[in-house]
């Protein structure tokens, strides 16, 4: 099943339930948000789900284009990516928890295909303010899916003050197709999570205490990459269709090792998909967000060849995933705005080579020498370690 397939499978069904679909088209928040780029489905929905009536009604659904940098120093894994698409499903006030674990058991059963006895879940065990999600077991039960409870795992909430509650994640069996499942969630890391639930009923204050929800919601997130992996029957979601273009065209432009491929490619997919939503780099905000994405991109390319430019990658490339993310700009500006980044970088970098050959640099650097180095000459810590890389 190719992605699209995936996405249209997902908005049908939810669309066939009253679901008014939303498009998440670009990666930028409200202008009123102080957050630099959506990082959730449910971001965008924050003053609805703290009780504001939605224009488009109480059930809605879509695809969220998102971007995290929490998690950059994992890219190269088989899991993490930087900007990422999250099918997402929402009750303002409207159904409950229960409704919604049963439409997410069907969804994967018989509209994605993934066999019953290869699902498990895991839900809120309870704790010293909250007693445990019965009414989540009680549901995997009936339908015939294990459950294992948890402590903080199926506890969600977006910051330390604010929206919360108990969730329960759906998790899928992803070892060889002729080994029975084995184990739990918390015992066996061939369970994958793929979709959580949660069950957003409470407000965390600033004293740490619960207050019940006027409006409970229910709020559900599922990777769009992640799934595809899945039902692809890949084992990293750089080898999903998603990501088919970058992993053929890239190798034999650059030879590169597997964990070094999977961060240039994700990291200028990300870039592309920045630039496209109209962010320019800077030392700034979502600018300097971008220039540490392409930053980080060449420092890994010049590693080991320094003639390596960004002005050899296809225009395939950039085609692909402007379309993939449903942005107009055009391949050449973007192209444009990537070899003035390289240029600029590749001046940085040799202005901070010569400040760094200086004697007084010879030895290890203090907290003072990096203060000067980046006040003074503008290089900021991360670079000085690198260019003192041997």
């Amino acid at each position: 099943m190719d992605t699209d397939r995936i996405v249209r499978t997902f908005t049908d069904y939810f669309r066939e339930r009253g679901h008014e679909l939303l498009t998440g088209d670009t990666l930028l928040p409200p202008p009123a948000d102080p957050v630099l780029f959506t990082t959730s489905g449910m971001h965008p929905l924050t003053p609805y789900l703290e009780g504001r009536p939605h224009p488009r009604g109480r059930r809605l659904a879509g695809v969220q284009r998102c971007l995290r940098t929490t998690d950059l120093d994992e890219v190269g894994d088989r899991t993490h990516l930087t900007v990422f698409e999250m099918l997402g499903s929402w009750s303002l006030g409207d159904y409950g928890h229960t409704r919604s674990l049963r439409w997410g058991h069907e969804l994967l059963r018989d509209g994605f295909g993934v066999p019953p006895e290869r699902m498990y879940a895991t839900v809120f065990g309870g704790d010293d303010q909250v007693g445990p999600d019965d009414e989540s077991s009680d549901t995997w039960r009936e339908l015939g899916v294990p459950v294992e409870p948890t402590g903080d795992d199926n506890w969600w909430s977006h910051a330390p003050v604010g929206l919360c509650g108990p969730d329960s994640e759906i998790f899928v069996w992803t070892g060889d197709p002729g080994t029975p499942p084995q184990g739990s969630p918390t015992t066996d890391p061939r369970w994958v999570e793929v979709w959580n639930h949660v069950s957003m009923r409470y407000r965390r204050l600033e004293d740490g205490s619960l207050q019940p929800l006027r409006q409970p919601n229910v709020d559900t997130g599922m990777g769009l990459e992640r799934l595809a992996t899945i039902l692809q029957g890949h084992d990293s979601v750089y080898d999903s269709d998603l990501f088919e273009p970058w992993m053929r065209l890239v190798p034999p432009l650059w030879n590169l090792d597997e964990p070094s491929l999977r961060l240039v490619c994700d990291h200028l997919r990300s870039a592309v998909a920045v630039i496209g939503d109209g962010v320019r780099p800077s030392n700034t905000g979502r600018g300097y967000v971008l220039r540490r994405l392409t930053r980080r991109a060449l420092t890994t390319l010049w590693r080991d060849d320094p003639s390596r430019t960004l002005s050899d990658l296809p225009a395939e490339l950039l085609g692909h995933t402007l379309d993939r993310f449903r942005q107009p700009g055009g391949a050449d500006l973007v192209r444009e705005v990537l070899l003035d980044e390289e240029r600029r970088f590749g001046g940085l970098l040799e202005r901070g080579r010569r400040v760094l050959g200086r004697s007084r640099f010879e030895g290890p650097l203090s907290e003072e020498d990096y203060r000067y180095l980046h006040d003074t000459h503008g290089l900021p810590r991360d670079l000085v370690m690198t260019l003192r890389t041997p």
